[in-house]
């Protein structure tokens, strides 16, 4: 259903293109991992794995379930809360496993949260948080980067900033980009495991980002 939601919200708010490495959903029972930059971007990636009949299991903040209406669609979704920084924190592990297991395609953003930034411009992925590799190797699944430009142009900054960028969005009608990548298995070791998902996920953005016509000093990694 929050697929279905975000399939029919993100045309409204901007011109949606999609792209891919090996064109073709990723197969079942894979993990994708996307770049975090604003409060959109979640809804631009629903909607473009939508349009490939994907519709994932999103690991996400567990404070989004306390938010009426949204909170009943993740919960009725089937989605996964992370509890960070507490003891049920490992749970959400087991339970993206477990749905990786049954089949179901597993949505998380490996930076773990949104950079704290005001302008709208792109930037690369910041670092990893190790809960993707460790996701990967207690699964065995594959992984598919994936990188999204432009969600920033929707809405980012202050508070202020973000309401306004909600509003005035469909009259706007910002450009936004998914790409993509080809499939991988992640190395063993979590250290090396975690920085090769975050270098396939910025080659991902860095594709997005083109498709947008940024230059290429703003695709510079940091």
């Amino acid at each position: 259903m929050l697929s279905n939601v975000a399939a029919a919200v993100i045309p409204c708010l901007g011109r949606l293109t999609v792209t891919s490495d090996h064109g073709s959903a990723p197969a079942p029972g894979s993990i994708i991992v996307a770049n975090h930059t604003s409060l959109a971007d979640p809804g631009v990636v629903l909607a473009a794995l939508r349009r490939l009949d994907v519709e994932p299991v999103v690991l996400a903040t567990a404070g989004l379930w306390r938010i009426p209406v949204l909170g009943r669609l993740l919960e009725r979704g089937g989605h996964v809360p992370v509890h960070r920084n507490t003891h049920r924190a490992a749970d959400a592990l087991d339970t993206a496993a477990a749905a990786l297991g049954s089949g179901r395609h597993v949505l998380i953003y490996g930076e773990g949260r949104i950079p704290l930034r005001a302008d709208v411009a792109e930037a690369p992925p910041e670092s990893f948080r190790s809960g993707l590799a460790r996701l990967a190797h207690a699964s065995g699944a594959p992984v598919v980067p994936l990188g999204q430009a432009g969600a920033r142009r929707v809405t980012s900054g202050s508070v202020a900033k973000q309401i306004a960028g909600f509003l005035t969005a469909p009259a706007r009608r910002p450009r936004l980009h998914v790409h993509l990548g080809a499939p991988l298995h992640l190395p063993p070791d979590v250290e090396a495991a975690t920085a090769t998902a975050r270098e396939a996920v910025t080659t991902a953005w860095r594709t997005a980002a083109r498709h947008l016509g940024e230059p290429a000093a703003a695709l510079t990694v940091r």
